[in-house]
C-alpha cells in the first residue's frame, strides 16, 4: 500500500494555477492577492508540515463545473476563505479539457454556458443584490441579464437563450404578527395554526421561493411570470433548495421541476414530492409522478425531449429509501425503473443520448460513475438494463459534466479535497485537470489509509477506514478515535470535510477509526434498512466491533480511545457513554439526539422519527416502544467519563435542548463535561472562525482527557 502523500501527488496533475488580474462583477479591476497572501502557508507551517485546522481553511475550495457545450473547456468555481474577515470570496476559473493551465476568469458564482458556447452566464452582486451577469469566455464584455429587485437565488437559461429562469423568494401567507394586526407594526410574534413553524436553520415566516420565467432579449429577461403564483410551497424544496431539482427542455419550451404540493401536518409526516411540467406556451402544469409516494426529484430532459429521466423512493416516508433512475415518456406517462436489478443509489443523471444514461453511485464507501442503456418498452419487458460501474478506486465522483462526448468530473479522497478529472468512458480512467493548491499538496503530508474488513457479531463483513498518523511508527502506541458517522444513512465515504476531517485528526497524532456501520449505504438496501426500528442495536454492536478490532493492534493504545460523532453521530456518543463498558477516555456529542420524547416533540420532519424510531412516543407499536426505551437519556446513571457538547442555537433539525439535556445530566452526575454554543450556527458550522473555534475546542478536549492522561487514568 502507498503511503498517502505519495497517493496524494499522485492523485494531482500539477495544472498550473496563478493569482492575476481578472474582471470584477462591478467592472472595475480586482485581484485576489490579499486573500491569496492570507492563504499562503507560513514558514512555520511548511516546517512543520502537518494539516492543521488553520491550514485546512487555506484551501481552495473547488466545485460547479460545467463543460462548454463543444467539449473543449471547462468553467469552475474556486471559494476561498480569510479567517481575519470571516467571510470568503468565490472566482470563476477556465481550464482546456485537455489540460493544460487554469485561469481566473471573473468573481462570481454558478457559472454555466449559453447553448452555443459564445457567453457565460454566473450570478454576482449588482447595487447590493445578486443579479444574473453574461459576459466571454474570458470574462470580458460583462453585463447584467437581470434587474430583479431584491435579487435572485438561482438560475437557468434555456438552450436557445430565448427564456430562463430565476428563484426569488415571495410572500405568499401572513405570519408576523404585524402583518395580522396592522396596529400592533412593532410587534415580534409570529402566529401558526398547523405544522410546520420551522425548518432546518429558520422560522417560517410566510414566504417561499418561487420559479419565475422570463423573455430574454437582446441579452436582457424582461419581466418574470410566477409559474407557482399564489402556492404556498418551495420550488426548489426546503430546505436545501438545490437548482438542480429544476431543468429545461433542449427546445426551451417547458420547465421540469420537483416541489412537494403538501401543507402542514401532511408537509410534516411525509416525503411525497413530485414532479411537474411546466408548458410556456400554454402557462398549464401537470404532475408527472401522480401516485408515487416517496421522493421524486432531479428531472434531467432528454435529448429528444421525449422523455425526463429522474430519482425516485419507493416508500412514503422513508427520506433514505433507494434511490431509483426512473424514465417517464411524456406522450405515454409510462415510467421505466433502469435500476430495478441495482442494489445502490442513483444520483446526478445525466443522458448521453436518447437511450444511454450517466449517473454517480455509492459503491462500498466510494462513489463511482456508472452508466445504463434506456431501452424501449418492449424492449424492457425482458428484464431491467444491466448498469455498468464504469470506474473504480477508492475515490468519490461527486459530480460530473458531459458534453460533446467528454465528461469531466469532481474528485475527492479522505486525503485530498477537490479537484477536477478527466473521465476516459472507454474504460473509465481518470487524469486531472486543476492543481489548486500545489504548495500545500508539497509540503502537508498525509496519513495513510487503511482499507480494512471487520468481522461484526453477526457475522457479516464491514468496511472500516482506518486513518494513521504522518510518519506513522508501528513500534509507538497512538491515542485513537472511533468516528461515529451521522445521518443516519450516510455513507463513511472517501468525502474530504473541512470540520470532521479524518486527515486533521490524524495530523494531531491520533489514528482515526471510521466504520461504515450497519444503516450506510453503498452496501446495498438491506444494509442500509436494518438500522430504522433499531438505533440501539446492530449498528451499536458495529461500532465496538471496529474499535475493539483495532484496538488489538499494538501500535493502537486501548487505554487511550476516544468516541466522537455528530447528529445521528452525536445520538451514537451518548448512548455508548451508557454502554461502552469502559473502553473510552473521552467524548464529543455535536448536536446529538439525547431523549427520544422531547426530540420527536420537538423536530420538524416528522417522517424521520416515524420511520426510524417506529412512529410517535405514545405509540402501541412494539418497535417504537423498544426505541423510546432505548433512548441514551435513560441511561445517563452509567455515565462516568468526560464528555464535551456541542450545539448551535439555529439547529431545528434536533433542536438545542437535546444537548442542554445532555449537559445538565453530567453535570449533575458529576461527569467532567463542556458545553460550547454556537449562537449564529444551526446543525452545521460554517463561519471560519467559528469553525476555527470548534476545531480547538475539540482538540484541546481530546488531548486532555484522551491524548494526555496520566498513568493513573489508564
Amino acid at each position: 500500500m502507498l503511503p498517502m502523500k505519495t497517493l496524494f501527488s499522485l492523485l494531482c496533475c500539477g495544472a498550473l494555477t496563478a493569482v492575476v488580474t481578472i474582471a470584477c462583477h462591478e467592472g472595475t479591476i480586482k485581484t485576489n492577492d490579499g486573500m491569496k497572501t492570507e492563504n499562503a502557508l507560513t514558514e512555520a507551517e511548511k516546517t512543520a508540515g502537518l494539516l492543521t485546522p488553520e491550514v485546512l481553511w487555506k484551501m481552495g475550495r473547488v466545485g460547479s463545473a460545467t463543460l462548454s457545450p463543444d467539449g473543449k473547456t471547462v468553467l469552475y468555481t474556486v471559494s476561498r476563505y480569510s479567517v481575519s474577515q470571516n467571510k470568503s470570496q468565490t472566482l470563476i476559473w477556465s481550464v482546456p479539457e485537455a489540460g493544460g493551465t487554469a485561469s481566473p476568469v471573473v468573481e462570481g458564482a454558478a457559472p454555466r454556458w449559453s447553448g452555443d458556447g459564445s457567453r457565460i452566464y454566473y450570478l454576482a452582486p449588482q447595487n447590493g443584490d445578486t443579479q444574473l451577469w453574461s459576459a466571454a469566455p474570458d470574462g470580458s464584455g460583462a453585463v447584467t441579464v437581470t434587474a430583479v429587485p431584491g435579487g435572485i437565488e438561482d438560475y437557468g437559461v434555456a438552450p436557445d437563450g430565448n427564456h430562463l429562469y430565476y428563484i426569488q423568494r415571495v410572500k405568499v401567507e401572513k405570519r408576523n404578527g404585524s402583518e395580522i394586526y396592522t396596529d400592533m407594526p412593532e410587534s415580534q410574534v409570529k402566529i401558526y395554526d398547523d405544522l410546520m413553524a420551522r425548518h432546518w436553520n429558520y422560522w417560517d415566516d410566510g414566504s417561499y421561493l418561487h420559479i419565475f420565467v422570463a423573455p430574454v432579449t437582446a441579452g436582457k429577461a424582461g419581466e418574470g411570470v410566477d409559474i407557482l403564483a399564489g402556492e404556498p410551497w418551495d420550488a426548489p424544496m426546503a430546505p436545501y433548495f438545490d437548482g438542480s431539482e429544476i431543468a429545461w427542455n433542449q427546445a426551451g419550451t417547458q420547465l421540469a421541476y420537483t416541489c412537494k404540493k403538501l401543507k402542514g401536518k401532511d408537509y410534516a409526516l411525509s416525503t411525497d414530492s413530485d414532479i411537474f411540467l411546466y408548458d410556456l406556451a400554454s402557462g398549464q402544469t401537470r404532475n408527472l409522478t401522480e401516485g408515487m409516494p416517496g421522493y421524486d426529484k432531479y428531472p434531467v430532459f432528454s435529448p429528444d425531449d421525449s422523455k425526463i429521466a429522474f430519482t425516485s423512493m419507493r416508500r412514503a416516508g422513508n427520506e433514505s429509501d433507494k434511490d431509483r433512475l426512473m424514465v417517464v415518456d411524456l406522450a405515454s406517462g409510462e415510467k421505466q425503473d433502469l435500476t430495478a436489478e441495482f442494489d445502490y443509489n442513483a444520483g446526478n443523471i445525466r443522458w448521453a443520448s436518447n437511450n444511454l444514461l450517466y449517473f454517480i453511485s455509492p459503491i462500498e464507501a466510494t462513489y463511482q460513475l456508472c452508466r445504463v442503456a434506456c431501452p424501449d418498452r418492449a424492449a424492457q419487458a425482458d428484464g431491467a438494463p444491466t448498469v455498468e460501474v464504469v470506474t473504480k478506486g477508492d475515490h468519490d465522483l461527486n459530480a460530473f459534466t458531459m458534453a460533446a462526448g467528454k465528461m469531466v468530473t469532481e474528485l475527492t479522497t479522505l486525503s485530498a479535497p477537490t479537484e477536477l478529472y478527466r473521465v476516459d468512458l472507454q474504460n473509465g480512467a481518470l487524469s486531472c485537470l486543476t492543481d489548486t493548491d500545489p504548495d500545500i499538496r508539497t509540503h502537508i503530508k498525509m496519513g495513510e489509509v487503511q482499507k480494512r474488513w471487520v468481522k461484526t457479531t453477526d457475522g457479516k463483513q464491514m468496511l472500516t477506514w482506518v486513518v494513521l498518523p504522518p510518519d506513522f511508527d508501528s513500534t509507538k502506541s497512538y491515542p485513537t478515535l472511533l468516528y461515529c458517522q451521522g445521518g443516519p444513512q450516510s455513507v463513511v465515504s472517501q468525502r474530504w470535510s473541512y470540520r470532521w476531517n479524518v486527515q486533521v485528526m490524524a495530523a494531531q497524532g491520533y489514528v482515526v477509526v471510521a466504520p461504515n456501520r450497519r444503516g450506510l449505504p453503498s452496501f446495498g438496501q438491506e444494509w442500509l434498512d436494518q438500522i430504522s426500528g433499531d438505533y440501539s442495536g446492530q449498528n451499536i454492536r458495529d461500532y465496538l466491533s471496529a474499535i475493539d478490532d483495532v484496538a488489538k493492534e499494538p501500535w493502537a493504545d486501548e487505554n487511550r480511545m476516544g468516541c466522537v460523532g455528530a447528529s445521528y453521530g452525536g445520538y451514537s456518543v451518548y448512548f455508548l457513554a451508557g454502554h461502552h463498558q469502559k473502553r473510552f477516555k473521552a467524548f464529543i456529542a455535536h448536536c446529538g439526539m439525547f431523549n427520544f420524547e422531547s426530540m420527536y416533540g420537538s423536530t420538524e420532519e416528522l417522517w424521520f422519527p416515524n420511520n426510524d424510531l417506529g412512529g410517535p412516543y405514545w405509540s402501541d407499536d412494539p418497535v417504537a416502544k423498544r426505541s423510546y426505551a432505548n433512548s441514551p437519556h435513560k441511561f445517563v446513571q452509567n455515565w462516568d467519563t468526560p464528555i464535551m457538547i456541542i450545539v448551535g442555537l439555529n439547529d431545528f433539525r434536533i433542536p438545542y435542548a437535546e444537548s442542554l439535556q445532555a449537559f445538565t445530566a453530567a453535570r449533575l452526575h458529576d461527569i467532567p463535561s463542556r458545553l460550547v454554543v454556537f449562537e449564529n450556527e444551526g446543525h452545521q458550522v460554517f463561519k471560519p472562525q467559528n469553525s476555527l473555534v470548534w476545531q480547538r475546542e475539540f482538540f484541546g478536549w481530546l488531548d486532555k482527557y484522551v491524548k494526555n492522561a496520566t498513568p493513573a487514568e489508564k
